[in-house]
């Protein structure tokens, strides 16, 4: 792939993200802090290699540290200035996105452990009440610069452009009257205000609900004086209102709901002063647990029970404007049993992820990306159908850079095609009415054998996976939901098709979910092939799945909770065999995440042997890169840009005869130890060959890559002038809007 290519999606020359503080705020990305040690103790530092334990708690990045800082490189997506204004503002309400689940997740998950005396130390050994402290350090220097990017410089780049979000103390008369009516007509009938007496307790808030807390002054008809109030923001109207072009100034002019109602707030309370009105959010804990006797009784029953509390979880954040006085933030931090350090004041919108609304609202395409057109090879476009194509060759496409539509045309060309006789699917994240789900549907009312295992339990999406599974059982498909405790995160498709006196089997593998909408926004690989082997493999994990029975043995795939991790394991320890008999050696592994301290402690050893190591992690990573006589050796990048990294890739050198494994699975606790996940090799030479080709790719990027040090401190890389090198933009130049 040319490096050339880089600028050809773009014309303007890359520069790199702007580094300077903002408001006095400096830069975020910091070290992460390491456990305190023992003064008698001899540092890591001084001490001898070969001294060194490799379960050493200095040895590990605390994993929710980690996590913080991968959204902290998330946050500077919205300082690069290589990004367009509206996509500049999509990664500051990712970030937001982002924030709150690590409240709902991790941070309530951390709290739980201490309200129960369940208290765990991980492999850093940092104790949970000291990382809940760390955390809210880190958290709000973030939340801090949030603010001051979207208010001293997206908001009025935008407005340069004009995209205008408008005070309501710069209305002028015809948009205080638009207001007033719009208060009128859309809020005032649906709003219901709670004025707090001992008739009128506390409402139950629903985790991430919109309120505004008023303070009153004042007796009403009943008598009642002075008090306070709560107003729950209705959840039916939009956070973010376009104003007609009737009373705007030119360009799209916008306002905020909050300011709609803050503006007309005594209406809600006639005869009384509001003294002030002040937006607060609410963070919950929401992370499911269903009880294990309830799911050997019915897990979706099970489930769907518990997605009805998940709205109103133990309180974890609370989130208030900034001008709120301490006395009534006192009294809220009581009512929900929160500490000051729970507490986070915004200069702004309490909820800076509804800001996505603008997308819809604003019609500014040159104020975004271009679209472009995923690519294609041509023998998967032909007339001679997808079958034929497939028994030819097996086609390895990378989203959202190559079309996702082979997939889905394999699908609906299988429910159609009479010689298809059964279909087997995981589903994980895809929706109930997504075009998968439309073809597995028709593919069971034309009475193919359809059976599919829908993880019920992928996080946030559990009421869409119920809905879907319904769909389908309505369809007279067989529908399961894998196996209880082992949440099902394997991508795989399995066709059974009639051909002569033969059935052969049609297999999809890939690295991402099945869901069109994401293959436009994650990278992701798909693999195509009919391979004997490879559609035994997947046919018996198939049956692990939907019935029970011993380990089967597959002969190509790598099986987790069984093979993947030893194997993975095998490999590592393989590399470091040759680097010690001084023969050539390489590592290279791209994964979201990697946490699993016998992997890390695999690559330390690797690494001590003298094999170079590189990792591509995106998110968490708890492995200490560049320890002298450690990890001196191993290389952590991250790269963050246009599209989330989703590949996960393993490459082994294995001494001139590389071996490369796709995979639906981390290098984390959970995937390799607690789920079922699959990794399949290339042995193809020209497919292995182009995802080495890719990892390179990845490797020299230094525009948008993140280099881990040792300190845990992210470093972003600095090119030259005229070597500015994109991974993602070359690969949109060379893959994308192309029949190849």
């Amino acid at each position: 792939m040319s490096e050339q290519s880089v600028n050809e999606v773009d014309k303007k020359e890359i520069t790199p993200i702007p580094t300077k503080e903002i408001g006095g705020e400096e830069l975020v990305l910091e070290p992460i802090p390491e456990q305190p040690q023992d003064p008698s103790k001899v540092s890591l530092e001084e001490r001898l290699p070969e001294e060194i334990d490799l379960a050493d708690p200095e040895l590990y990045f605390n994993r929710e540290l980690s996590h913080l800082q991968f959204n902290a490189r998330v946050l500077e997506q919205a300082m690069d200035e290589n990004h367009p204004i509206l996509n500049r503002l999509t990664f500051l309400c990712i970030f937001s996105s982002n924030m709150d689940e690590f409240f709902e997740i991790r941070v309530a998950g951390l709290k739980s452990q201490l309200e129960y005396s369940r208290e765990k130390n991980g492999p850093d050994g940092m104790h949970p009440k000291k990382v809940l402290s760390l955390i809210s350090e880190q958290a709000h220097k973030l939340v801090r610069r949030q603010y001051r990017i979207l208010n001293d410089i997206i908001f009025p780049k935008l407005a340069a452009e004009d995209v205008k979000f408008i005070r309501r103390s710069v209305w002028n008369e015809k948009q205080s009257t638009w207001a007033k009516r719009y208060f009128r007509d859309n809020v005032l009938p649906i709003i219901s205000p709670i004025g707090l007496d001992p008739a009128h307790p506390f409402p139950r808030l629903a985790n991430k609900t919109f309120n505004f807390v008023v303070e009153l002054e004042g007796r009403d008809a009943f008598g009642r004086e002075n008090g306070l109030a709560i107003v729950p923001a209705p959840s039916s109207l939009p956070r973010l209102v376009k104003m007609p072009d009737d009373v705007s100034e030119g360009g799209d002019n916008l306002v905020f709901l909050s300011s709609i109602i803050h503006a007309h707030a005594d209406q809600l309370f006639p005869g009384m002063t509001v003294k002030g009105c002040f937006q607060f959010r609410l963070t919950r804990n929401a992370d499911l647990e269903v009880d294990s006797d309830d799911i050997g009784v019915d897990l979706a029953g099970a489930l769907r029970t518990e997605l009805q509390s998940r709205h109103y979880g133990s309180s974890v954040r609370l989130e208030i404007a900034d001008n709120c006085p301490t006395h009534i933030i006192d009294s809220l931090l009581k009512q929900f049993d929160l500490e000051t350090q729970d507490l986070y004041k915004t200069d702004g919108p309490v909820n800076l992820s509804r800001l996505m609304a603008v997308l819809e609202l604003v019609d500014r395409p040159d104020l975004m990306y271009p679209p472009f057109s995923p690519g294609l090879p041509r023998k998967l476009a032909s007339s001679g159908g997808i079958f034929e194509a497939i028994r030819q060759r097996d086609y390895l496409l990378m989203h959202p850079f190559e079309s996702f539509s082979p997939v889905i045309d394999l699908l609906s060309d299988a429910a159609k095609d009479p010689h298809v006789v059964a279909i087997r699917q995981t589903l994980y994240r895809t929706g109930a009415r997504s075009p998968i789900a439309n073809a597995l549907v028709e593919a069971a009312r034309n009475g193919k054998e359809v059976t599919v295992v829908i993880e019920l339990r992928a996080r946030f999406d559990e009421a869409e996976n119920l809905a879907l599974a319904s769909r389908l059982q309505d369809a007279g498909a067989i529908v399961v939901y894998g196996v209880v405790r082992h949440k099902t995160h394997a991508k795989m498709i399995l066709i059974v098709r009639r051909e002569g006196a033969e059935l052969t089997r049609y297999v999809h593998l890939g690295t991402g979910n099945y869901h069109a909408g994401n293959a436009r926004l994650y990278t992701d690989y798909s693999f195509l092939t009919c391979d004997k082997e490879t559609g035994d493999d997947v046919h018996r994990v198939f049956q692990q799945l939907t019935g029970m029975s011993k380990e089967l043995k597959v002969k190509k795939l790598l099986h987790a909770p069984f093979t993947l991790r030893d194997r993975l394991l095998d490999m590592i320890n393989r590399e470091a065999e040759n680097a010690q008999k001084g023969d050539p050696s390489r590592i290279i592994i791209k994964v979201n995440s990697l946490t699993e301290q016998r992997l890390v402690q695999a690559l330390y050893k690797a690494s001590q042997a003298g094999v170079k190591i590189d990792l591509i992690v995106r998110g968490i990573c708890t492995l200490r890169p560049g320890i002298k006589g450690i990890s001196s050796n191993i290389r952590v990048r991250s790269i963050i840009g246009r599209f989330l990294e989703h590949t996960r890739v393993y490459y082994f050198y294995n001494n001139r005869n590389p071996q490369v494994y796709l995979s639906s699975a981390d290098g984390m606790d959970r995937n390799l130890n607690n789920r079922i996940e699959v990794a399949f090799p290339l042995q193809d030479l020209k497919l292995s060959r182009r995802v080495k080709k890719e990892l390179e790719l990845y490797l020299s990027d230094n525009t948008q890559s993140w280099i881990l040090q040792s300190d845990g401190s992210y470093q972003l890389s600095k090119p030259r002038k005229g070597e500015y090198r994109s991974a993602q933009r070359t690969l949109l130049s060379d893959l994308a809007d192309s029949t190849r």
